[in-house]
This record gives structure tokens, C-alpha cells and sequence, in this order.
């Protein structure tokens, strides 16, 4: 998933959208008898169902966070199977990038799989990209699980260094019958913040 917004929107802010609300008032303020009466409706989402998925790419979680990674990898001029990257998703699943603020501290965007297809796909088919895991630390009660997954980011396959690292925070559900990513959240490592031992590879 990882590369940062400097590598994937060349800098663009990415901004989500706010639902739009009406403020009923004779003079800017609202009795609470009056809203109490009249609540306000329940924001209705649409939310689009994923195509269907391989079953091998969701049989279990080594096959979905393979697939995760094997779908946007590939160099320069391949294109990317959007289909097969939306068919790992639970329907309202959502991508959280963050970045380094301007005034200092941490930012996130939330993107939906469609979002990140669209903002990612042509960078990543421009400029080769390959994403491995090269650790793990997970954790599983009943039909959820939380996986810390390490990347390592490169354009070639074979580039003996990664240009970028980081971790990924990846939440996953099973419904009894096939797994779903349900959140992927990501921080990139940086010169002030590099990558705790605890979360790199084996023998680093």
C-alpha cells in the first residue's frame, strides 16, 4: 500500500468530502426544543459491492495480504488489476495514508480502494512498483485480526535496497465463509522515526 503522499500524489492534499447540513434559525440560534423535536436525519452511504474475488486470493490470511501486495506491484508500463485489488475489500472499506504536516505533527487521509485506484494507479504504472512484506506481528479473536505488516518499497524487483519503508496497519475480517480487508493504515518511516526493531525483518 505504502508509499506516502510525496511518492503517490506528488504532494496533492487529499481532502474527503463533509456532508452537507441545513440550520434552521430566525436568528442564528437553534432552540434545543426544536431540534429535539425535529432531529436531523441519518446520513444515508452508498456503498458499491466489490467484484467477486478469487477464492484463492481469500481463503486465509497469508493468501489475502499476498494478493494485497502482489496486486500493486509490477514495473513500469503494467498496468494494475483494480478489479482484483477491489475484490480483497469489505464493502466501506477504507485506506488511511499519513504524512507529515506542515505546521508540524501527523496527518491522514481516508481513501476509499476506488480513491486510492485512482490516485495511486497512474504512479505506480509510471514508475514501477514493487511492495513485499518483510515482517510481521498479528493478532486474531474470532473472525477479526489485526496484522502489523513491514514493507519494503521498490521500483525494480530485483533493487538490492528499498527506497522506501514502513508499516502497515492492516485490519481483517472473516465471515465464515471468505477474509476481507476492512482498514489498511499506514505510516512510512522517516530519519526521526525509523522503523523499531521489533517490526523489521529477522536478522536486521
Amino acid at each position: 500500500m505504502a508509499l506516502n503522499t510525496k511518492h503517490r500524489f506528488n504532494s496533492k492534499s487529499l481532502r474527503t468530502g463533509m456532508m452537507p447540513f441545513l440550520i434552521l434559525s430566525l436568528v442564528g440560534v437553534v432552540a434545543p426544543a426544536c431540534a429535539q423535536e425535529h432531529p436531523a436525519p441519518t446520513p444515508q452511504v452508498s456503498v458499491t459491492a466489490p467484484p467477486a474475488a478469487n477464492p484463492a486470493d481469500v481463503s486465509s490470511p497469508d493468501a489475502i495480504l499476498a494478493a494485497l501486495y502482489d496486486v500493486i506491484s509490477g514495473p513500469v508500463g503494467k498496468k494494475r488489476d483494480w478489479d482484483r485489488f477491489r475484490s480483497l475489500f469489505l464493502p466501506g472499506a477504507r485506506l488511511v495514508p499519513t504524512r507529515s504536516a506542515p505546521a508540524g505533527g501527523e496527518t491522514v487521509s481516508t481513501l476509499s480502494p476506488d480513491d486510492y485506484a485512482e490516485r495511486a494507479g497512474p504512479y505506480l504504472e509510471k514508475s514501477g512498483f514493487f511492495e513485499r512484506e518483510a515482517a510481521r506481528k498479528s493478532e486474531r479473536f474470532g473472525g477479526i485480526m489485526q496484522v502489523f505488516s513491514t514493507y519494503e518499497s521498490r521500483h525494480n524487483a530485483n533493487d538490492p535496497k528499498p527506497f522506501a519503508r514502513g508499516v502497515n496497519s492492516i485490519q481483517l475480517f472473516f465471515d465464515g465463509t471468505r477474509w476481507w480487508v476492512v482498514t489498511i493504515f499506514w505510516q512510512e518511516e522517516n530519519p526521526a522515526m525509523p522503523l523499531p526493531k521489533e517490526f523489521q525483518p529477522r536478522g536486521i
